[in-house]
């Protein structure tokens, strides 16, 4: 099994210590462009992101809902590519060190081939995976498809995989029983993320009222972090999340706005803005318990 990523590892430490939950945002790569990814990121950690959660441009992500599809299909008519994704990540790694997980779809890793797929985003800086359609299981597989497509290619098999695979996020859904958490939570390294919400992506009213019930049956087969995400828009919803969880994630809602800016010059600027109060109101909500 991967080791558990210093950055993630040290993120949270810092958090257990400081005694609050962590902020993810996520952001779709290359939306509206990677010139204001970067400036967009920098933003981000300015204003309180503890990890940053990178979306990889797929023309088909079945777990997102509209507002998150539309933002990889802007992405993709930019010219957004994984290569261009890994070049951003780069760009951002000559700034920073804020952890940065890639939250993607099998596909567009096989088109690029996985061994290569992961040294590479290694080499950039990338601290871990999130594969949206991947079970646990089928790890180990997807080097198959690899030799297959090399062998269908002409291509020489390769004798070299990679030795230590980047940290595998893990997801858990409301719907998830008992024993297949067990599973999940077995095979995880970094952090769980719990799916607080049935279905796809975006943004709801109100936070689930079985999330710390759950909370409390997946650290029962558990040590590591617990990220809830999937519908938290705004800083009510993320201050109630954070008196739970180890993590908050928001994503459509800040994706939305990025999509209503556009390609402009205060981007950065007004994404800043918007997630200010609710690093705010999680910093305020929630004291944990030694």
């Amino acid at each position: 099994m991967p080791a558990m990523s210093e950055r993630i590892e040290s993120l949270f430490a810092g958090c257990r210590k400081e005694k609050r939950a962590a902020f993810i945002p996520y952001i779709c790569a290359g939306d509206p462009n990677f010139t204001r990814t970067m400036e967009i990121a920098q933003a981000l950690e300015k204003a309180g992101a503890d990890l940053l959660e990178l979306g990889v441009p797929f023309s088909d992500p079945l777990a997102d809902g509209i507002v998150n599809q539309l933002a990889a299909q802007r992405a993709l008519e930019a010219g957004a590519t994984v290569s261009g994704v890994l070049k951003c990540i780069r760009e951002i790694r000559s700034v920073s060190e804020i952890p940065i997980v890639l939250y993607t779809y099998l596909n567009p890793l096989l088109q690029y081939q996985v061994d290569a797929f992961e040294r590479d985003a290694a080499d950039a800086g990338v601290d871990g995976l999130l594969i949206l359609d991947l079970p646990p299981e089928e790890d180990r597989n997807i080097r198959k498809l690899d030799a297959l497509k090399s062998l269908s290619l002409g291509e020489a098999e390769n004798d070299n995989p990679t030795v230590e695979d980047l940290v595998r996020i893990r997801l858990i859904a409301p719907t998830t029983p008992t024993e297949r958490i067990a599973a999940i939570a077995a095979a995880a390294r970094g952090f769980i993320y719990y799916v607080s919400r049935e279905g796809v992506t975006g943004v709801r009213d109100s936070i689930a009222e079985s999330l710390t019930q759950k909370l409390t049956i997946i650290r029962q087969h558990t040590r590591l972090p617990i990220a809830v995400g999937f519908g938290i828009s705004n800083p009510e919803q993320a201050a109630t999340v954070a008196r739970v969880a180890d993590a908050v994630v928001v994503g459509s809602a800040l994706v939305d706005l990025i999509g209503k800016a556009g390609d402009r010059d205060d981007l950065a600027d007004r994404v800043g803005k918007f997630v200010a109060p609710i690093v705010s109101a999680m910093l305020r909500s929630r004291t944990k318990q030694d």
